[in-house]
């Protein structure tokens, strides 16, 4: 049921687990659980087992929690961390009464029923005012069956075990067979069934419900030894002790792994957290597609080729589910799932006149320090050469009559009007390449530095304008999940433009509005600084992102590629063969072919620059006349470095986060230099033999076309600005050294920070970024 993936969509865990069960007694029951508290969703989930058989088979009982604030409209629990082939407990609220039901995915759609379990309701489940709480008895729960067999969890170890979680109600909360949408956001944690176990008298009252008895909490807790500092023991030695660091970086995109490489080459120590898991096989991803399955190396990530797939993928894990734009959450954040256009940054891009202050003006030597690392291609391919140049070349006959001229771009980047050329990539050695396997590698190689994936950040602890921890999802890194900092200790924030915001706005930082949203949050209220500490800054406001337009075109020379709909699945074989012998080929590069560039004036007199980028096939086509679709290619059309229109994103109540002022075409000005732009570009297509233009076609016009344009399908996943750098505080939310304004030790290294759009994308640009910010902040007196 297309629009109804849901948990089956979670990946399977397969590295070792960020968080770990730990002890505690609900007061509402009076019942010892060994589990977990959500502090994002405030959601707590819980288990107890009966005592182990003393000889024979164990029992295959549990009884397990889930309590939930209202704000939760559906909420899983998958009981071996795979969401495929393993039982889903899910629950909801239904006025005063609790819902519940067993399913089972099958594959990447909606689970089915599964009737293996018996479920058997205790009497403290219910609904109040605040919370709904589901607690059961879980029977023939230990092992189960499925196409490939079945599975079981050992309960005298531990395993791991996921939650789901979902702010949209399911279809018809009065049926148990409900279908419901993909949950808001997913977790996993390591459940530690060994502590879990208590009398079999103290589990009979559990059962009977009468454990509290008369009144107070009666019951014993687990007498088995901890397997984890975070778990409660009768040891005495069991005492948790907790690592801080002198810096500790959020997010593991472009922004933060360079920062975490530079800072820990200085000898600091240093965590770097990503909500997400691994991307390429060399940091131990295998999301692989199905022809280079079991080849040592080639995981989606590390294939270019299967660039265009990312957007057509059954089970796209890898995306935020609590943006509602593409932005990646794994390993290498958005550099890992882009298009990898790569643009050394032109000088103009840190020019004062494009907002950046005085100092950053000299971005030359930074610039080359990431150009040293990671040298920009026009020719991907192993074997030197380029590959579906067609669209290249019917392109060039529509450019050359316009006074373009062929250049290497990287060669000269300050030269961008009317010149072309072939698309530079990041890629190294015909596969992914980026920040990922090359900063990363150096930076996660030095014993001063930990990384932590699956890692969560919900806020930044302060205290007035001093940050004095980061509260995350993973209890071992702190008590309650808060990683503490050294003396002089830093946090850098890194998450990207919506979770930058959206952390600032949970940590008290931001315009009133979002911040009483986040206040109005059950679970994120108690997490705020107090009123009296709120910091007013325009977070969120002064974004921008390149308005885009597709074009598309047939011409008899053109090979569409199947419009890169089989890559995944089914490419073709003599391509696929080519590029698993030496990663050569079509599939050593992604779907781009062709970049221009052309300086556009104005009626306001303001220079505006429009870049193209060619590629075979189409994301869509929208004509009454008849084409070929095997001869289609696409020119889209941005305007970049000028664009005067500004937007604003923030979070919903749900703290998801969100456009919430489209930052296209705001400025009617940019959409009439567009315009302009396109009817140019436009006005000799019928000087090149063969080319038509099928979308918009014959009967509709440029600016009918753009005027119809759906808003949704504008966004170029360029987005800059949510925390502008700048002199004051009144229009920017970091200063000169990206340091938060009104605040002592909190930064931000990510796009979030770049006040304008730059000549290309801002790939190449943000790394250069990255690189003077991260210099500056250490060169900041006062830091550890």
């Amino acid at each position: 049921m297309k629009g109804r993936l849901t948990l089956g969509l979670l990946p399977l865990i397969t590295s070792v687990l960020a968080q770990t069960s730990s002890s505690y007694v609900d007061p509402a029951n009076c019942i010892t659980f060994q589990g977990l508290l959500d502090p994002t969703y405030g959601v707590q989930y819980g288990a107890v087992f009966p005592p182990l058989a003393a000889s024979g088979p164990n029992p295959t009982d549990f009884i397990a929690e889930i309590v939930a604030p209202l704000a939760a409209k559906w909420v899983g629990l998958a009981i071996a961390g795979a969401m495929i082939g393993d039982p889903l407990l899910v629950a909801w609220p239904n006025g005063n009464q609790v819902v519940s039901t067993v399913r089972m995915a099958t594959d990447y759609i909606q689970p089915v029923a599964y009737n293996g379990v018996t479920i058997t309701n205790l009497p403290s489940t219910g609904v109040n005012s605040t919370h709904w709480s589901w607690v059961f008895h879980c029977q023939n729960c230990t092992s189960w069956t499925n196409a490939n067999g079945g599975g079981s969890i050992d309960p005298t170890s531990g395993g791991a075990w996921a939650w789901a979680y979902s702010s949209a109600p399911v279809d018809d909360p009065s049926d148990p067979n409900s279908t419901f949408e993909e949950h808001t956001d997913f977790g996993f944690w390591g459940e530690i069934f060994s502590d879990a176990h208590v009398s079999a008298a103290d589990y009979q009252s559990y059962l009977a419900g009468t454990a509290c008895g008369s009144g107070g909490t009666t019951t014993s807790p687990p007498t088995s030894t901890s397997h984890s500092s975070t778990s409660t023991s009768t040891s005495p030695t069991a005492v948790p002790t907790y690592t801080s660091y002198d810096y500790v970086i959020v997010g593991a995109g472009p922004g933060g792994i360079i920062a975490a490489d530079r800072i820990s080459q200085a000898g600091k120590k240093v965590l770097l957290l990503e909500r997400g898991g691994p991307s390429t096989a060399e940091t131990g991803g295998n999301y692989d597609a199905p022809w280079p399955e079991g080849t040592d190396g080639l995981t989606k990530f590390d294939i270019p080729g299967l660039f265009e797939s990312m957007f057509t993928d059954p089970n796209p894990w890898y995306w935020c589910k609590d943006i509602t734009v593409f932005a990646g959450c794994l390993l290498g954040g958005g550099s890992s799932v882009n298009g990898a256009l790569y643009w050394y940054p032109a000088d103009s891009d840190f020019s004062t006149a494009n907002g950046w202050p005085n100092g950053w003006q000299s971005h030359q030597p930074y610039t080359q320090a990431v150009t040293t690392r990671l040298p920009g291609t026009d020719a991907p391919s192993t074997d030197g050469k380029r590959y579906l140049e067609q669209s290249f070349n019917v392109t060039k006959q529509l450019l050359t009559p316009l006074g373009f001229q062929q250049i290497t771009i990287n060669g000269n980047p300050n030269y961008k009007d009317r010149v072309y050329g072939y698309s530079a990539f990041d890629f190294i050695n015909g596969k992914r390449g980026g920040v990922v396997a090359t900063y990363f590698q150096t930076a996660t190689a030095r014993p001063n530095l930990t990384y932590k994936d699956y890692v969560y950040v919900s806020n930044v602890v302060r205290n007035g304008a001093q940050i004095t921890g980061v509260r995350t999802n993973d209890t071992s890194l702190g008590p309650n999940g808060v990683v503490g900092l050294n003396p002089n200790g830093r946090v850098i924030l890194s998450a990207g433009s919506y979770g930058t915001a959206r952390i600032l706005f949970q940590s008290g930082v931001g315009p009133s509005d979002m911040l009483q949203l986040v206040q109005s949050n059950a679970a994120a209220a108690p997490l705020l600084p107090p009123t009296s500490q709120w910091i007013n800054l325009p977070v969120g406001m002064n974004v921008s992102d390149n308005p885009s337009i597709n074009l598309v075109f047939t011409h008899p020379t053109i090979d569409a590629y199947e419009n890169w709909a089989d890559v995944w699945s089914s490419p073709r074989a003599a391509d696929a063969a080519q590029y698993l012998q030496d990663q050569s080929g079509v599939f050593a590069s992604a779907s781009p072919r062709m970049n221009f560039w052309e300086a556009l004036g104005g009626p306001d007199g303001k220079t505006r620059y429009l870049q193209g980028t060619v590629r075979p096939g189409a994301a869509s086509v929208n004509t009454t006349n008849a084409y070929n679709a095997s001869q289609i290619f696409t020119i889209t059309t941005y305007l970049s470095q000028g664009v005067t229109s500004r937007g604003r994103l923030g979070v919903t109540a749900s703290l998801n986060a969100q456009p919430l002022v489209n930052p296209w075409f705001q400025d009617p000005t940019d959409k009439t230099v567009l315009v302009t732009a396109i009817k140019n570009l436009v006005s000799e297509v019928s000087s090149v033999p063969g080319l038509t233009m099928i979308t918009p076609d014959n009967h509709m016009t440029i600016d009918q076309y753009v005027d119809a344009y759906d808003p949704a399908t504008m966004d170029s996943n360029h987005w800059v600005g949510s925390a502008k750098i700048g002199t004051s505080a009144a229009t920017a939310v970091v200063d000169s050294n990206v340091k938060v304004f009104n605040t002592n030790n909190l930064f931000v290294v990510d796009a979030s920070i770049i006040p304008a759009l730059p000549m290309g994308n801002p790939h190449g640009m943000l790394m250069s970024v990255a690189e003077q910010a991260t210099a500056k902040i250490l060169a900041l007196a006062g830091g550890p």
